[in-house]
């Protein structure tokens, strides 16, 4: 009855936060699709994202209140506000946000993610991401470039695009690998040589950095670990019945060559990469190991 109440409560204020801030973030966005100029639009820009970085903290403050977890953070003690980041980490759950939430915010820069561009068009949540400058890709699949070969490169191209406006402020972009929350039937189905962990997608993070790299200046691999080994549902985190969360932080140096070549074409280049982040999972993974024995 206790974990019942507690997860309402924490739930309804949760939700009264969003409803208080969603109202000045829908009219800074609005304010920010029609005022001319470049330089008003960076201002109402840096107006979101306070207003999404307190959104973020008032949600810290309210699980610090209402439940027991303990955040148990390494790593993170030379993060920086402004640099910019590229963010790979495992994925379990939907508490691998709040994780993220409570390791970055107002450490780095906000954290975006690459979203599809049809997500642009889902009402008030497209606007949030277009005023929160998340960058929008298009991406075309085989079928489709084999009827219309004009099309390759082109969602590179979009998507250059879309993070041109990254090139005068810093940033921390996230992305999961691995491409859903791994779950024991989903290694199986994969066949994953891992323990803890699904195939990683090289594609993806090559993508990125393809269209970033440069303005990259670091590689956060971050470990989300929880040690009673089963991923916990968010009902748990609300509840309070999820007593601990570990959240490891390396920072690694980004080396030029992973954006200066053609992963899609140059098959030689494909390799490199795909090895390359085959090495990180594979260090993940015994780092896994290691934090669950603890």
């Amino acid at each position: 009855m206790r974990a019942l109440l507690t997860g309402i409560v924490t739930f309804l204020l949760l939700l009264l936060n969003t409803l208080v801030l969603i109202g000045p973030m829908m009219l800074v966005a609005l304010l920010k699709l029609v005022v001319p100029g470049a330089g008003n639009k960076a201002r109402l820009s840096a107006w979101v994202m306070w207003i999404a970085e307190t959104w973020a903290e008032i949600c810290k403050a309210i699980f610090a209140l209402m439940t027991p977890t303990r955040w148990d953070i390494r790593g993170d003690e030379d993060l920086r506000g402004d640099t910019s980041y590229l963010v790979v980490s495992n994925h379990q759950s939907w508490v691998d946000i709040a994780a993220l939430v409570q390791t970055f915010n107002r450490k780095t820069p906000y954290f975006k993610f690459f979203l599809k561009k049809e997500l642009i068009w889902v009402p008030f949540l497209g606007l949030a991401f277009w005023a929160l400058d998340y960058p929008f890709m298009k991406r075309y699949t085989k079928s489709q470039l084999e009827k219309r070969p004009d099309l390759k490169g082109k969602d590179l191209e979009i998507t250059k695009a879309a993070c041109e406006k990254f090139g005068d402020m810093p940033v921390t972009v996230v992305n999961f690998l691995e491409g859903t929350r791994c779950t024991p039937e989903k290694q199986a189905r994969q066949n994953s040589p891992y323990a803890h962990l699904l195939r990683p997608k090289a594609g993806g993070v090559a993508f990125v950095l393809a269209a970033l790299g440069e303005n990259l200046d670091a590689l956060l691999d971050v470990t989300v670990v929880y040690p009673d080994g089963k991923p916990p549902g968010f009902w748990a985190l609300l509840s309070g019945q999820l007593p601990r969360v570990i959240v490891d932080v390396r920072t690694l140096k980004l080396e030029p060559w992973l954006w200066q070549g053609d992963y899609q074409e140059d098959r030689a280049f494909r390799a490199r990469v795909q090895k390359w982040v085959s090495g990180l999972w594979a260090e993940k993974d015994a780092r896994i190991e290691a934090l669950m024995k603890e």
